[in-house]
């Protein structure tokens, strides 16, 4: 009231400033803060590639044209669109500097020509054979070109142009990268000498097993030691973090299953004296073979039984993977291996053309049938696809081939010289079976089924997530669910790898909506913090709840060398190795392989034609020190002992070739070149990243 009173007092002028210093307030504000702000808004920027900004709401658009329906995994596909717009500003910059571009000719060409992108290949592709479908492409050029494209599609084809120019622009970079390899003389001859030379061995091999992990004493030094000697494994550019998490699973009990049971039982009843098996069926939500079955095709679990059955008796129930099952035998006959049939197709692509279709084919039925004209010339002047040329002939199908209606139509209904039509949907058909072979003349039946999922009750559930809860409310730190789980047997606290902040995979939890909210979750907290949400995960077929999850924050990693502790569980076992490498070593010193074998009741084993390039030994595996130690050591020498990543290896030179001069230099390093060239494509991009300046945000907005 005081503040009004000034105002009367002071004149209407007070109020004006007033209202104009707020008004000026929100426009300074919208200019600061925002999308539109003239500075530039942080809050829409998902990250900058090289200073180039990526928008969020570009990368949602994208995401919603390029993914509209699908149903992958929503992280992966962001991780992979996240790669493609950084892969786009890196070589839109590359070649920007280098001169290269795509020009409108070019980009038409890529779209339509002879020759096209291999984006249009993949999608406009038949699968099988390769074929790009021309029609398809055509229709969508002419639509283009009469600016009637469908504006759904119009959208989605400018970003698929932006993809086929980046894609051509990598391809021209690559292949100019790739024509500045060069081989000189000397990495020629050594890569020659690296495949030719070879050396056979006798070894012997002492597992780590051999030695009792309580044998061997590990220090922190031998720790930071090993991280040391490994710095570029274990230094991480940006800030991680490792999870445990405890799985309360919620399984089904006693009693669920044999409500569930009982359940079936009485539907079995019911079901043996249905008079309508498809209504019946559909009504209690199971399913019904379409087709004949011969005994190999039928599941082993009720195989024998079913081809005992009367036709109308029901068997069950009976347990099948997670559910509890009946079946009913609803016909057994003699089905042909093969038919032969032919048709006429008039092609309809809705309701309306399917009608008319349908019209014209039942006057052709009609014609045919009276006499006036035979199947093949009908044939000829009215089927719309290529077997019009030959009378309609489809030759000899076997069962299965066919699309369901018409293989159902000419396996178990038709009679061979009969007019007959069907809908698919292709259109509509006129058929007629002409031949039907019966090789192997075994009996076939068509089956119907009820099933009943085995899944815990919703009182089953509620107990276990309580249960969950209480270890969630009675466990506030890592340390504390530590020593629960260390005495409760039942309990296990799983680890995730380290994830960074943008990490959605977690484990034996694998990826959902929910392992994302957790790493979400993770870099809010501190280290030993315990999440004060038990998190629920739905079974993606059932829609039950399967598991709950209580979560704990284990490890941060900041950017740079790892700490001991952050990544001790990590490298706990290379470590011990390493230790138990040093023991059985020092055993095995001085000694030849059959004073070695002996120490350890270990066998000599040989093993021939090794090549210095080989990444792989036979029946030894990757061992790169192996490697080395064999092409340094003279024929017939015996090395000293050498600690591998499988155990102890002491090995003997029993024959080593000698270097020879190349025969063809020339042609060899045009292999070698060649070989070094097909590795720029997955290289090139791996090393502009390395280079490139790169901010994510994506932690900020999913």
């Amino acid at each position: 009231m005081a503040l009004i009173s000034k105002i009367r007092k002071q004149g209407s002028w007070v109020l004006v400033v007033l209202i104009a210093l707020g008004l000026g307030g929100f426009i300074l504000m919208d200019m600061t803060t925002g999308q539109t702000s003239i500075f530039g808004s942080a809050r829409t920027i998902l990250g900058k590639i090289n200073g180039e900004k990526l928008d969020i709401n570009e990368f949602n658009r994208t995401e919603s044209i390029l993914y509209s329906g699908s149903a992958g995994d929503i992280f992966a596909r962001r991780e992979n669109l996240w790669n493609y717009f950084v892969e786009k500003a890196l070589v839109q910059q590359e070649a920007g500097e280098l001169g290269i571009g795509v020009s409108k000719t070019e980009l038409l060409d890529l779209e339509f020509g002879p020759e096209p992108s291999p984006i249009i290949m993949q999608r406009f592709g038949d699968p099988f054979t390769g074929q790009i479908n021309r029609d398809q492409l055509n229709q969508i050029k002419q639509q283009i070109e009469s600016n009637t494209m469908d504006p759904q599609l119009r959208s989605f084809w400018r970003i698929q142009e932006e993809e086929i120019i980046k894609d051509r622009m990598q391809s021209k970079l690559i292949n100019m990268v790739a024509k500045g390899m060069y081989t000189p003389t000397w990495q020629a001859e050594m890569f020659y000498n690296e495949q030719a030379q070879y050396v056979n061995l006798e070894y012997v091999l002492v597992p780590y097993d051999e030695i009792e992990n309580s044998e061997v004493s590990v220090s922190e030094d031998d720790y930071a030691a090993y991280i040391k000697e490994n710095a570029k494994m274990y230094t991480y550019d940006k800030e991680q973090r490792r999870i445990g998490y405890v799985v309360f699973d919620v399984k089904p009990s006693g009693a669920d299953s044999a409500a569930l049971r009982d359940k079936m039982t009485t539907l079995v009843s019911d079901f043996t004296v249905a008079e309508n098996d498809t209504t019946f069926i559909e009504r209690n939500q199971g399913s019904m073979n379409a087709i004949y079955q011969v005994k190999a095709e039928v599941s082993p679990i009720i195989a024998d039984t079913v081809f005992q059955m009367s036709v109308g008796e029901v068997y069950g129930p009976y347990i099948d993977g997670s559910a509890f099952k009946a079946v009913k035998l609803l016909d057994r006959r003699i089905v042909p291996d093969s038919v032969r049939s032919r048709h006429i197709l008039i092609s309809a692509q809705d309701p309306t053309s399917l009608l008319a279709a349908q019209q014209r084919i039942d006057s052709i039925k009609t014609a045919i049938e009276a006499g006036g004209t035979t199947f093949a010339e009908m044939a000829t002047k009215y089927g719309s696809d290529a077997t019009k040329d030959k009378g309609g002939d489809l030759g000899y199908a076997a069962q299965g081939q066919m699309v369901q209606a018409f293989n159902d139509l000419i396996f178990y209904t038709a009679d061979q010289g009969k007019l007959y039509t069907v809908q698919t949907q292709f259109g509509a058909h006129l058929v007629e079976v002409t031949g039907k072979k019966f090789i192997k003349n075994e009996p076939a039946v068509r089956l119907g089924f009820l099933s009943e999922n085995i899944v815990p009750s919703d009182e089953t559930q509620k107990k276990r997530y309580d249960e969950a809860l209480s270890f969630q409310s009675s466990n506030k730190s890592l340390d504390d669910i530590k020593k629960v789980v260390e005495k409760n047997k039942a309990l296990t606290l799983e680890t995730s790898s380290l994830l960074d902040a943008n990490g959605y995979f977690l484990g034996s939890l694998g990826s959902s909506s929910q392992t994302r909210d957790i790493v979400r979750w993770a870099f809010k907290s501190d280290e030993g913090d315990v999440s004060p949400q038990v998190y629920v995960f739905t079974d993606p077929n059932l829609y039950y709840d399967s598991r709950y999850v209580v979560t704990t924050l284990m490890d941060i990693v900041k950017p740079g060398l790892a700490k001991v502790a952050q990544v001790k569980s990590d490298i706990e076992s290379a470590v011990v190795n390493r230790k138990k490498g040093e023991l059985i070593s020092a055993k095995l010193k001085g000694k030849d392989l059959a004073a070695a074998a002996a120490a350890y009741s270990a066998s000599v084993d040989t093993v021939l034609d090794v090549r210095f390039n080989s990444s792989f030994i036979p029946n030894i595996g990757a061992e790169p020190k192996l490697l080395g130690a064999a092409f340094r050591l003279d024929n017939g020498k015996t090395s000293a002992p050498i600690v591998g990543n499988g155990g102890v290896y002491v090995i003997k030179v029993t024959d080593k070739s000698q270097p020879s001069v190349p025969s063809n230099l020339p042609a060899l390093r045009r292999t070698l070149e060649t070989t070094l060239r097909s590795q720029v494509n997955a290289k090139l991009m791996e090393v502009l990243r390395e280079k490139a300046s790169i901010a994510d945000n994506r932690a900020k907005f999913f």
